[in-house]
């Protein structure tokens, strides 16, 4: 049963990656800052994707590294 729930949540995964459509979401002037660097050859608009792909991640490693400290502890508590 918990197999299960593995394999589905894996192919859900896949799914949203596989089918997630271009996002553009950055500000209005945020966007034609980081267009207007690139058409004059600048490179800035390149590191503000970045760096906007770096702070989205974070609250997820943070919420899993608790979630999986959390399960580990909990499990030795079950085994004890």
């Amino acid at each position: 049963m918990r197999l299960k729930y593995i394999v589905i949540s894996i192919i859900v995964i896949v799914f949203i990656f596989a089918l997630g459509a271009e996002v553009h979401a950055q500000c209005p002037m945020c966007k034609i800052a980081a267009e207007t660097n690139l058409a004059n050859g600048g490179s800035e608009g390149k590191g503000l994707n970045k760096g906007i792909l770096y702070m989205l991640s974070m609250p997820y490693i943070l919420v899993s590294t608790i979630g999986f400290i959390w399960w580990k502890n909990n499990r030795k508590v079950k085994e004890e």
